[in-house]
Parts: C-alpha cells; structure tokens; sequence
C-alpha cells in the first residue's frame, strides 16, 4: 500500500500552531492512516461516515469524498453509505453529503477516472502501455514486469473491450502459461470451447499447443498476472483476431 504523507497541517499551520501542525500531518495521517491494520479504502468510508454524522460538510468533507474515490470507492458504494448513515445520523445530513457526492463522482465516469479506480482497487501497478504488441491486440493493453528473474511474471492490464489475438504458446517441452486474474471481469477461451468468465482470484493454466485468447469484458478492465512456465524452444504464436460477432456475445 502506498505510503500517505500529509503536509497541509504545516502549510497552513506551521507557524501558527506548530503541534497541532506536527500532530495533523505526523500522526494521525502519518501513524494512524498508515496503519496496515486497515486499509486505505475502509478508512475512506469510514472517514466519511464519522464525518456525516458530525454534521461536518465543508471542504474536509470534500477532501475525504476525494479520497475516498481515489482509494477506489465506487459511485454505488458511496450512494449505499450515505443512505446507510441517514437512517442514524439524519436524513438532511444525508441530503448535504450527497449533495457534495455527486460533484466527486460524475455520473459519466471519464476514461482517467475509470482507470483510476481499477488502479486503486488492485495491488499491482498498471504500467505501461504495451506499444510492443499493440499489433496483437484489439484496444488498448498495459503491461508492468513483476519478475523478470527465475520465470517470467507480468501484469497485463486490458481498459474495457481490450483483448489480444487468439494466440499459441509453442514449446518442444514444458512451456504454457498461467494467468492469474487480480483485478477486473475480463474472459479466457481455448478454440472450440465456451470462454470462462475471470474474476478477482481465478486462476487459468494454458498448457503448450493450446490455442486460446483472453481479455476484458466490455464494461470493465481487467488485470491478470501472466506466469511464464519455464520450457524448451519456446515461443508465441499469433494468430487471427477474436471475431467482433464472438466477443459481443460476452458481454
């Protein structure tokens, strides 16, 4: 989890108040936010809720509203919060809250915004874009080296409809791959089968010679690490694209 560092206690207050300054920035966001005993987005909504029932809506408020969304809170959990928290704190703090709520969470998510999102709900970074095989792919791919020592381990990201060409990893022994999803919906098919639905989790195992493809589903990205299986003479074959006709019946 990435680190927190907070300095708007000295910026604003350095001179003035010097400790409350030191106890703002130093402890409760550098000790207390850095706690791993909870993580980043449970102490948002958390935040948040402490901070509606206090009847507090000015710009703090906004600030952790940010951060909530930042850490990965989604527009329909903040909705189900603020609801939630009405029923207790009352019904006009509900209606300030989410009043500030939908100028955080638009609702038409931008593309930066969605990508975000999936960044802050996965543990592994997106990376970079994978310009290498984008003539392999249909849509836009990212790709971020996890191991490059003893096997091969990548994360590949895929944004909504992205997906790679139906492909065969070649070897006179051993070789394959295995995909490990760790965030997003995405799909993985072999030729002749129905494709699998990939979730948080799922784990595929693609053995030599098969020929298959794998990718998001269209309404979501989708990140999986790519597990190279050690092996002799090996190398990937790429195939044609995933029919246009074929994808659409996934989504």
């Amino acid at each position: 989890m990435e680190k927190i560092v907070q300095t708007a206690g000295r910026t604003a207050l350095g001179d003035f108040a010097p400790n409350f300054a030191h106890y703002n920035d130093d402890i409760l966001f550098g000790e207390n936010w850095n706690d791993p005993a909870l993580n980043r987005k449970t102490r948002c909504m958390l935040t948040v809720t402490a901070l509606m029932a206090s009847g507090v809506t000015d710009s703090s408020m906004k600030f952790h509203l940010e951060n909530a969304r930042n850490a990965g809170v989604s527009r329909a959990e903040i909705a189900a919060l603020i609801t939630h928290t009405a029923f207790y704190a009352g019904w006009p703090k509900g209606w300030a809250v989410f009043n500030m709520a939908k100028e955080v969470w638009p609702l038409q998510e931008t593309a930066e915004d969605a990508k975000a999102r999936h960044q802050a709900e996965m543990l592994f970074p997106i990376g970079e874009p994978n310009d290498a095989y984008a003539r392999y792919f249909t849509g836009r791919s990212y790709l971020s080296p996890v191991s490059t020592e003893q096997t091969g381990i990548f994360n590949v990201s895929f944004e909504p409809g992205c997906r790679n060409n139906w492909h065969i990893h070649q070897a006179s022994k051993g070789g394959g791959q295995i995909l490990i999803c760790v965030g997003g919906r995405g799909y993985y098919q072999e030729w002749g089968k129905e494709a699998i639905e990939m979730q948080g989790g799922d784990c595929i195992n693609i053995p030599a010679g098969v020929k298959h493809w794998h990718g998001a589903a269209g309404d979501s990205w989708f990140s999986h690490l790519a597990i190279e299986v050690p092996g002799e003479d090996c190398a990937t074959q790429w195939l044609e694209p995933v029919a246009e006709a074929l994808y659409k019946q996934l989504k």
